[in-house]
């Protein structure tokens, strides 16, 4: 795990493929504090995953190359990414469902700037 100084801000990762969407999700976690890095597909977020251990993640589920299911299956049975906050984020309410209790949080599409950062926020709070 990369260990960061205490004043450091937390990491977050936006994996969503919509570039409007995209870029929504990252500037409401800037707003909220968070150094963000954005992935617009899951070969990219697989990657970053294996080099970074983030605070939080904002997932698509439904992407063109691998699905976000895919991508949360791989967080949660990697243990250095056992305590990274996971946000799903879609439009699929019942890919959601099945796949809520995986996840701290569900949001359906269309989700709002000021929804995302101040629920962001709150996780940035947390203690890990």
């Amino acid at each position: 795990m990369n260990e960061q100084p205490a004043e450091a801000k937390p990491v977050a990762i936006v994996i969503e493929d919509n570039a409007d969407q995209n870029l929504v999700f990252t500037m409401a976690l800037n707003k909220a504090g968070y150094a963000t890095e954005s992935i617009h597909n899951g070969t990219d977020a697989q990657k970053l995953l294996q080099e970074i251990v983030p605070h939080l993640v904002v997932l698509d589920l439904r992407m063109p190359d691998i699905d976000g299911n895919v991508i949360l299956a791989q967080i949660r049975r990697d243990e250095r990414l056992s305590k990274v906050n996971v946000i799903l984020a879609t439009a699929d309410a019942a890919f959601a469902d099945a796949l809520e209790s995986q996840a701290e949080l569900v949001l359906l599409k269309p989700v709002s700037f000021s929804q995302l950062s101040e629920l962001a926020d709150r996780f940035k709070r947390r203690k890990k």
